[in-house]
């Protein structure tokens, strides 16, 4: 998947039940998991702060206080304006330093509120000072510091807290054992604690023990929350196991739990990407009833999925929201440029493309592959090299990326040659589990194989198609489907197709048994 999946993040601070589940924001994302492209949470989104309202607050000048400084120049400068250090004041700050990972800073004023004391302070004051203890200076300095807390406060808020501090740094048999000593003490245990044990364990080689972890789940009653579910969903999204993936979405509308915007993000994209374009625009329907306000993050995937279902006017649409906003991001761009190139309008993807470069200096090699893409895409191989020579020129490394999309390139352009050349050169370069797995990498790679098989070039296919088995995009019928096209058209027969297919992890459907009938005929070399 494109990106990989933005856990629910709830750092609000005006209950008790929201004060449980702040440990939820110790984990961000892990880059063993593939990536979904998943919106913000509610509480991400209010703390969209104005500019206007940011300088005249505390959590400014803390982060914009020189590298050296003390947090104490902060807080003296703040109180020298008559201005009172309050709950709400910290806490704001903690959210935005943790957003901006300043977890050092974060620290520093959590260690000023507990030694100064400029308000009563709470379990949750214990809970930050922790979180970020650990963060800086490892789980035995957290361990240290829990003991020193007062036993009023060594409560399920801050064992939940020193457990996901434990995972956080990998301690799995260290939180078991935080988890038994909760069990013990009839503590409640979080289920933001067995989503970080879910994606710790979602490896392909340590999956088998995520049903263990569920069995435990229920056997401590805890329920699953929404972003539990999502966590699953994307596990199967990125094994581009459709059938395991509806399962999973029937379970949890029988555990009556609500499927937020996430939840139909990882679907919508899930169904795209088999190309279930129907089922997929349904998903998508129901992420623009979910939708809370123009949240960036949900107008980027609605981005990405209009590019895909080929929505030319709602793509519009969109991206004319996204420009109403205070601040554009760069991905923003990307993004729209490469859809804008796959609903054909090269023109739109090109102004994009001019303004971005007008707001910003372009250092980056994803940057340049956005455009580069759009015109390997279309055949346009005169302007992708002039964009990989700027590339270059600009200091920047072409990648991956850059070469599967210039032999992509080449052979829309009928430079056969050439690609295959090219297809040589992107076998020399790195190759990340998160670009394997990433929309714009499967997508490119198929159109390669589908194009190489047509052209009867059946050895370069199947080099190019292992790329494929290994992301398991080959669980798809019609992906494998591609690459037997090119026994067709080479006129080559290979006993065991259908057996090694359904070895793959690939069901064939009526099209590819009609392929293996036709390649079935090639069997006496005729």
């Amino acid at each position: 998947m494109q990106f990989f999946l933005r856990l629910i993040n709830t750092r609000t601070i005006n209950t008790r039940s929201h004060h449980k589940a702040s440990f939820l924001a110790m984990f961000t994302t892990n880059s063993n998991i593939p990536q979904a492209s998943l919106p913000l949470s509610e509480s991400e989104r209010h703390h969209s702060d104005s500019e206007s309202d940011l300088k005249t607050s505390l959590s400014w000048r803390l982060e914009r206080l020189p590298r050296k400084a003390s947090v104490v120049e902060a807080f003296q400068g703040w109180m020298r304006d008559g201005l009172a250090v309050n709950r709400g004041h910290i806490f704001h700050a903690i959210n935005r330093l943790r957003r901006h990972q300043m977890d050092s800073r974060a620290l520093e004023v959590m260690e000023w509120v507990i030694r100064e004391r400029p308000y009563k302070v709470t379990e949750l004051d214990y809970s930050y000072l922790l979180e970020f203890t650990s963060k800086c200076r490892g789980i035995s300095h957290a361990e240290k510091l829990f003991l020193t807390v007062p036993k009023l406060y060594q409560n399920e808020l801050l064992y939940n807290n020193l457990v996901m501090s434990c995972l956080e740094g990998r301690k799995i048999k260290l939180s078991y054992a935080y988890m038994r000593k909760m069990r013990e003490l009839l503590l409640p245990i979080s289920p933001f604690v067995y989503n970080r044990l879910i994606i710790l364990h979602s490896q392909p080689s340590r999956r088998k023990t995520i049903p263990r972890i569920l069995t435990q789940m229920k056997a401590d009653g805890v329920k699953p929350h929404v972003s539990t579910f999502n966590i699953l969903l994307n596990v199967r999204a990125a094994d581009h196991d459709i059938d395991g993936l509806s399962k999973l979405f029937d379970d949890m509308q029988r555990a009556n739990v609500e499927p937020n915007e996430i939840t139909y993000c990882i679907l919508a994209e899930a169904y795209a990407m088999a190309r279930l374009y129907t089922v997929a625009e349904t998903y998508v329907e129901a992420i623009e009833r979910s939708k809370t306000g123009n949240n960036w993050s949900t107008l980027e995937i609605l981005i990405m999925l209009y590019g895909c279902l080929n929505k030319d006017q709602e793509l519009d649409r969109t991206w004319k929201l996204v420009q109403q906003l205070p601040y554009v991001r760069p991905k923003s761009y990307l993004l729209a440029i490469e859809s804008f190139g796959k609903v054909g309008s090269v023109s739109s993807a090109e102004e994009i493309w001019v303004k971005l470069k007008s707001s910003k200096k372009i250092n980056h090699t994803d940057e340049f592959n956005s455009m580069l893409t759009v015109y390997c895409q279309h055949g346009i191989i005169k302007k992708a090299t002039e964009i990989y020579k700027e590339m270059v020129a600009n200091g920047c490394k072409p990648n991956a990326i850059t070469y599967r999309q210039m032999s992509l390139g080449y052979l829309k352009a009928g430079l056969v040659k050439d690609a295959i050349e090219t297809i040589k050169m992107e076998k020399c370069e790195p190759l990340t589990n998160k670009v394997r797995q990433s929309k714009p990498w499967l997508e490119s790679t198929l159109m390669v194989v589908e194009m190489l098989s047509h052209l009867g070039e059946l050895e370069n296919a199947k080099l190019v198609f292992e790329e494929l088995k290994k992301s398991k995009y080959s669980h798809h019928a019609f992906v494998y489907n591609a690459l037997l096209k090119g026994y067709k058209n080479s006129r080559v027969y290979e006993p065991e197709l259908l057996e090694r297919m359904i070895l793959d992890g690939a069901r064939p459907d009526a099209e590819s048994y009609s392929l293996l009938k036709q390649i079935e005929q090639f069997k006496n070399g005729n």
